[in-house]
């Protein structure tokens, strides 16, 4: 390998420093728009992201308007009401309680999607897993997420609405699947820990309860984070 190819202490430390520190962003939007040079890096980046058979089967749809904002919100509202039905006692009250959205604070929305047939009925890592397309496209969310942390903007992934709603309300046609909703805009800050963990719905779980040697189930010899 060339030297020149290698990062740097410095450049390693701020690549784990931007996934450690990412955050999944509902509040605290400031108004400021999202500058076109920023977003080109960041959406440039999802562009990056790794494809199966380089299908590259994403499209990004930029939404700022205020009507389409207020139509996914009215969406996003429908669908959390018959979410927080699914949920009982202490959890649903804890449920209504949290803030999951941040559709009409965000000056910006990106809706990234996966148009499936792309390249065809035959694709090149597809012959056996048809939904790694899908995967891919999940992967430059991960790959915009990440870009925009660094440019310090915070992003929030909104999945509680109904695909048909997506469909509708953004004109995406039939054939092409809605992967994800995000808000995204600069924050006054980003939360130490994430929301949910915060607020108490679920702790993070310990690495070394996830890793497996050989086969599934059996442990690790020496533990990963020690």
């Amino acid at each position: 390998m060339m030297e020149e190819d290698n990062f740097s202490p410095e450049e390693r430390a701020a690549i784990y420093r931007c996934i450690r520190e990412r955050r999944d962003v509902r509040r605290n939007f400031l108004p400021d728009p999202v500058p076109p040079d920023v977003l080109a890096r960041v959406l440039a980046a999802g562009h990056a992201a790794p494809s199966v058979g380089f299908l590259q089967p994403w499209n990004f749809i930029v939404i700022r308007e205020s009507a389409t904002k207020e139509a996914l919100h009215a969406a996003f509202t429908r669908a959390n009401a018959e979410a927080a039905a699914m949920f009982e006692g202490e959890r649903a009250e804890l449920y209504r309680s949290l803030k999951l959205e941040g559709l009409r604070e965000a000056p910006l929305l990106l809706c990234v999607t996966c148009e499936r047939e792309r390249a065809g009925p035959v694709v090149l890592g597809r012959t056996h897993q048809s939904e790694m397309d899908i995967y891919s496209t999940v992967c430059a969310v991960e790959n915009i997420w990440l870009a925009a942390r660094a440019e310090n903007l915070g992003v929030g992934w909104v999945s509680i609405l109904a695909l048909a709603d997506l469909h509708r309300i953004l004109a995406i046609p039939d054939p092409i699947v809605p992967i994800a909703l995000l808000c995204m805009g600069y924050v006054d800050h980003f939360a130490h820990k994430p929301d949910l963990e915060r607020t108490g719905w679920r702790k993070r779980l310990a690495l070394d309860d996830l890793v497996f040697e050989e086969r599934f189930g059996e442990r690790e010899k020496t533990p990963v984070s020690g």
